[in-house]
């Protein structure tokens, strides 16, 4: 019977087959310990000299990556976190590796990420990958469980949702195109159709940005709700990112634990979070002696780090100056200098996960603003038809696919988050 290892348990005491790589083995002069991965998980294979001679010699002379269909007895093992091992009948090789590049040895990050198509193999890649993928199921279930619709937005536009000139440009026939920095506008029409919905793709900034934090090509989630005010917007946000963390928790415990995750830090993660206005967060950073900021300046990380560092959970950063946002935002009623927004500031060290704002949705505002903002009022011609014909209040938020992975994983680079990054200077592979 031909099996994963995933479902090796259910297998207990039953001779099985299995399709696998060898990822490494260790052995002595009468056992080969042989670890084995399928992509679906990791066990251990025994391989017994005095139970057959000859398939030790097979097993003593496997090389690192060696394809191979791997038939034996499924047995609980208390030492293996996954609980489970394999006794060994027989071995039947389907390509042997040679020279496998990444080693058990240390290898430098330019190194690897020339080899990404084969450091995902690793089983600390392996894990930052699954959490990935329980995060995105995470936030399917999420949002089709609370009344929300998923929309497609394209990847090729005519305008900048952001405003600024950090595009990717190409020429769409005889008309000028972007690569998409957000699918937040496309996400805002459907609302005005489905009344929640969310997008969930590829966005694109033509930074030339170095740091841990930054990819040049990153995936992001955007709910929009109609009727949905700032603080009816932070509930969700608040709601989403509890069910992802304590999903991540439930589901990828020996992930976790591959890549060495303190999770009593993930289990603190339940809403509600604290807030703090950017008034409020210039203060206390003028407290803690950053001397260098002044009211009416972005954060930056070291700053987002300080302020998060006053708690053990997720903050909300909101009420951020006008001059410093997008052109989208609606200003606050209390104090027009700042507008109704939010970044969500991650603990550790992770920085904004989340930003998000209510949108204005008065025309004559927005139209002001755009013309403000020194953008082309008619390539926004579409969006401010939205608040021409039965405009309502409504909310939005985007969160960062890559740094909520990275966050939760522990990795301390966006560039393992992604299966084949795009950083400044490399394209390859």
């Amino acid at each position: 019977m031909k099996i994963t290892i995933k479902e090796s348990p259910k297998y207990e005491g039953q001779e099985v087959t299995i399709g696998c790589w060898l990822l490494q083995k260790r052995g002595s002069g009468k056992l080969q310990f042989l670890q084995l991965r399928d992509g679906s998980g990791f066990m251990q294979g025994v391989v017994v000299k005095a139970n057959d001679e000859d398939l030790f010699a097979v097993a003593k002379g496997l090389n690192q990556e060696t394809s191979m269909y791997v038939t034996g007895t499924i047995k609980s093992d208390d030492r293996s976190s996954f609980g489970y091992e394999m006794e060994v009948s027989n071995i039947e090789i389907i390509q042997a590796a040679e020279g496998y590049p990444i080693t058990p040895k240390e290898h430098g990050p330019e190194f690897l990420l020339d080899n990404r198509h084969l450091w995902l193999r690793s089983r600390k890649q392996h894990a930052v990958m699954n959490i990935r993928n329980q995060i995105i199921k995470s936030t399917h279930d999420f949002f089709f469980d609370n009344g929300f619709k998923k929309i497609d937005s394209p990847i090729l536009t005519n305008s900048s949702p952001e405003g600024t000139t950090e595009l990717f440009h190409t020429k769409y026939f005889d008309e000028d195109a972007f690569l998409s920095q957000s699918g937040q506008l496309y996400a805002e029409a459907a609302a005005m159709a489905h009344g929640k919905v969310f997008t969930m793709g590829p966005t694109f900034r033509a930074e030339k940005s170095k740091t841990r934090r930054h990819l040049i090509e990153f995936w992001m989630i955007e709910p929009e709700m109609a009727f949905y005010e700032h603080d009816d917007s932070l509930e969700v946000q608040e709601q989403y990112v509890e069910y992802v963390v304590q999903n991540v928790l439930e589901h990828c415990k020996l992930d976790l634990e591959a890549l060495g995750r303190d999770t009593s830090v993930l289990e603190k993660i339940k809403a509600p979070f604290p807030r703090i206005t950017y008034t409020e967060a210039i203060d206390l950073l003028h407290e803690k002696g950053f001397d260098d900021i002044e009211w009416g300046d972005d954060f930056g990380a070291p700053h987002e780090t300080e302020i998060a560092n006053h708690y053990d959970k997720p903050v909300f950063i909101v009420n951020y100056p006008k001059a410093i946002k997008s052109f989208y935002m609606e200003e606050n009623p209390e104090d027009p200098r700042t507008v109704l927004c939010a970044d969500l500031i991650a603990p550790e060290g992770y920085g904004e996960i989340i930003g998000g704002s209510e949108r204005i949705h008065d025309y004559d505002t927005l139209k002001q603003r755009i013309e403000a903002s020194g953008l082309d009022a008619d390539a926004y011609e579409w969006y401010l038809d939205l608040r021409k014909y039965g405009s309502v209040p409504h909310s939005g938020f985007g969160l960062g696919l890559e740094r909520t992975v990275a966050w939760l994983s522990g990795v301390q680079h966006v560039r393992e988050t992604s299966p084949f990054p795009r950083l400044l200077n490399r394209l390859y592979p």
